[in-house]
């Protein structure tokens, strides 16, 4: 299991929005084989920015299987247009566990 990573940065004034297009498109993500479960949260201090963890069973599951898919093509849609600055999207892998 791998988890991909991403700070969402979101341009002020879009939040609403933009949490209404990640709820269309987590079923896009869903439909990926490999896909385990992915969480979207929001900062408490800083609203405007939101952290993406997907869990993976690879790292292709995501880059090739949902990144070389017709459902990123959605996503990308749906979000990339309310990122300011646009995210770096990471990938890691488990140590320790409580």
């Amino acid at each position: 299991m791998i988890v991909e990573h991403a700070v969402l940065n979101v341009r002020p004034g879009e939040e609403e929005a933009f949490i209404d297009a990640v709820n269309q498109g987590l079923p896009l993500l869903a439909a990926t084989d490999g896909f385990l479960s992915a969480t979207v949260s929001r900062g408490i201090e800083s609203p405007s920015t939101f952290i993406l963890d997907v869990e993976w069973e690879s790292v292709d599951a995501h880059t090739e299987g949902f990144r070389g898919s017709d459902r990123f093509a959605q996503w990308k849609a749906l979000t990339h247009h309310f990122y300011e600055p646009f995210p770096v999207v990471e990938h890691f892998a488990p140590v320790a566990e409580a």
